[in-house]
């Protein structure tokens, strides 16, 4: 999966930077084409001539070329890339990735990237453990960074913890996995819903409910991460989304989200009904903010909204899966069998309020996928991100 493939591998001031050089050599035996790129401190753990023997190329490592003056542009190495590595990644490189400090070429770099990057932290135990290297970690997560979590053992203080950065043949097991992945789904078109939706009642109230839109953003980023093209149609949230791969339309009421799912659904594939989609809103919107001192006891009437999977179930095509989600407080098994059947849905995935930690709010789930036979799923609490591995991966059998 890594022939041809244009790599960038970065290395950072630490003691791991020797195990670089066997990172490299495996890239290299795959087929993949190497550029190093090195910080300043990371020449002094590991020479740029062995890199560069290694990798065919010349190792860049400054803005200019010393005695020529050529430059080299960090912005054609971010087109030119298909992945950047970044092995080790010492808390001072996080620190100045997290928080786009591009002092160095590396981190220039590094910001300029179109490609997936793969972040392998590597520095001593306590370092590891500081909050500051944690908030860190978790911002390059957030901005869609794979993470590849350093192993436990002895470090190079003699202490023994959680630092070391993990073993090559592991990292490029990560990497050649992406690239494996990344093709599975490719010529798929996906549509995703997700989020809450805001019925206006006056300029500043609405009727919504507590989805995040966790749940959709990363199936949507799942997808996208396999190769599928993704419309991601979101309802008000606090995220983002940066996978190039994934086109969001951002709408706020039940009745826009429906006009945009019927518009995008004929070309899909798949789409999932994740978002948590208000079942009523205001029979009549105020134009100007109702006042407490001038209303007594307002009486507020309620319209139904669309059924958004109900529509697409009525369209649905023979070749499209339809998955719709349900989030049940009582008879949740026979409540969702009954969705599936007046949805025309292929299959649904419950949530229950009943399960401590997951549903609204937080970073975990537990779900039961329910087929149209009534044959069930269940998994067990796991992280949203995996929930959604989850989801994918049995969507993807079904559509081959």
């Amino acid at each position: 999966m890594l022939k041809g493939k244009h790599v960038i591998l970065g290395i950072t001031g630490g003691i791991a930077a020797y195990k670089s050089v066997s990172l490299l050599r495996l890239f290299v035996k795959a087929g993949a084409e190497v550029q190093v790129v090195i910080t300043p401190a990371g020449r002094e753990f590991i020479t740029p001539v062995t890199l560069s023997a290694l990798s065919g190329r010349p190792v860049i490592s400054e803005f200019f070329t010393a005695n020529t003056g050529a430059w080299n542009s960090h912005v054609d190495l971010g087109l030119w890339a298909d992945a950047m590595v970044i092995a080790p990644a010492t808390a001072s490189t996080i620190a100045k990735m997290a928080n786009g400090v591009a002092d160095n070429m590396l981190v220039t770099t590094y910001l300029s990237a179109k490609a997936p990057v793969f972040v392998a932290p590597a520095m001593d135990l306590d370092m590891f453990a500081h909050p500051s290297t944690s908030r860190n970690i978790e911002l390059l997560r957030s901005y869609g960074n794979h993470i590849i979590q350093p192993a436990a053992g002895e470090l190079a203080s003699h202490l023994v913890g959680k630092g070391r950065m993990e073993e090559p043949e592991n990292i490029f097991s990560v990497v050649e996995r992406f690239f494996s992945l990344s093709a599975e789904l490719a010529g798929k078109k996906v549509l995703v819903t997700a989020g809450p939706t805001y019925e206006r009642i006056d300029p500043v109230r609405f009727i919504g409910n507590y989805s995040s839109g966790k749940m959709g953003y990363a199936i949507a980023e799942e997808f996208a991460s396999r190769g599928a093209e993704v419309v991601l149609v979101s309802g008000p949230v606090a995220i983002t989304c940066n996978h190039p791969r994934i086109r969001v339309i951002s709408v706020e009421s039940a009745t826009q989200m429906c006009d945009v799912a019927i518009k995008e659904f004929d070309g899909c594939d798949v789409a999932v009904m994740c978002a948590a989609v208000a079942d009523y809103a205001p029979e009549e919107y105020v134009e100007h903010k109702i006042k407490r001192e001038k209303t007594d006891n307002p009486v507020l009437r309620l319209k139904k909204n669309p059924d958004i999977a109900a529509k697409l179930g009525e369209l649905k095509k023979g070749h499209q899966l339809l998955v719709g989600f349900a989030l049940e407080t009582d008879n949740e098994t026979e409540n969702a069998k009954d969705k599936i059947k007046r949805k025309n849905l292929d299959f649904i995935v419950l949530n229950s309020l009943a399960d401590k930690n997951s549903c609204f709010g937080v970073d975990t789930n537990k779900v039961t996928i329910i087929e149209r036979n009534g044959d069930a799923h269940r998994y067990e609490l796991k992280p949203k991100k995996e929930v959604a591995a989850d989801i994918v991966d049995f969507i993807k059998e079904k559509l081959c």
